[in-house]
């Protein structure tokens, strides 16, 4: 169902009906499964030496939605995960928290990551990943969402717990990202937590004579990995109504990429 991307009701008959493994599937996601296992792969692969905290790369990625990705109901709570304890750690204001979004003020309905950009009806992907293209934590936006929006809350998410005792690891060395994400206020805010930078100016910004062309050239990694990501087509285009059903089916094509 992720690599094809068809309905559960196309599911062959042979192996039974398809509203049980829709239901195990969507009763995982509420358990929190599918999370726990990406979450255990990571740690293990800690363990060993295998994740590079030498330098992480950022991106975004705009996916088009599918126009049964319309319709969910608009009551209840969001489903997007609420924003994660950053344990005091101020986030510079960037517009509403991303996993927070509604249409409006008056609407405290939630637009479930669904939006209209330049490419229409769609959503956006966030990745951070590792040196060798390991996906370390992702979230999604609306598609017209600024990458500025959600790198602050990429940047705490991620972290892998350490065998024994000690704090889990979240913060690179170095974070590659492109000229997007170029901000003052980005700049200091990783300058404050022991990150440099690898980002390249924009034209009306002072040049860094610090810049690190030979790690900035690396970041086709990020690309490259998105571009596997997309090779699942539940990924490339988005079918599932809920955000939360579509972060499931992102953590189910992290886990299959981490095998």
């Amino acid at each position: 169902m992720l690599r094809t991307g068809a309905p559960w009701r196309d599911l062959p008959q042979e192996f039974g009906p398809w509203q049980t493994y829709a239901t195990r599937y969507y009763r995982w996601v509420q358990a929190g499964i599918w999370t726990r296992v990406l979450e255990e792969l990571q740690r293990q692969s800690d363990a060993t030496g295998m994740v590079d905290w030498s330098l992480h790369q950022a991106d975004g990625r705009v996916i088009r939605a599918h126009q049964h990705a319309a319709g969910a109901r608009k009551r209840g709570p969001c489903t997007l995960p609420p924003p994660e304890d950053t344990a005091g750690v101020a986030v510079p204001p960037a517009g509403p928290a991303p996993e927070t979004v509604v249409s409006s003020p008056e609407d405290p309905q939630p637009d479930e990551a669904l939006g209209r950009s330049q490419g229409g009806f769609s959503t956006k992907l966030h990745l951070r990943v590792d040196r060798t293209g390991k996906i370390l934590t992702f979230l999604i936006t609306a598609g017209q969402r600024h990458e500025q929006t959600a790198v602050y809350r990429l940047m705490e998410r991620g972290a892998i717990k350490r065998r024994g005792r000690g704090r889990p690891r979240v913060r690179p060395e170095r974070l590659a990202a492109d000229k997007g994400y170029s901000s003052r206020t980005l700049r200091r805010y990783l300058r404050r937590r022991g990150i440099k930078a690898v980002i390249p100016t924009k034209k009306n910004e002072r040049r860094s004579p610090y810049f690190d062309k030979a790690a900035y050239r690396e970041r086709n990694v990020v690309e490259r990995t998105i571009n596997r990501l997309k090779q699942f087509r539940r990924i490339a285009t988005r079918y599932e109504k809920r955000a939360v059903s579509y972060l499931a089916m992102l953590t189910l094509a992290a886990i299959v990429l981490w095998l």
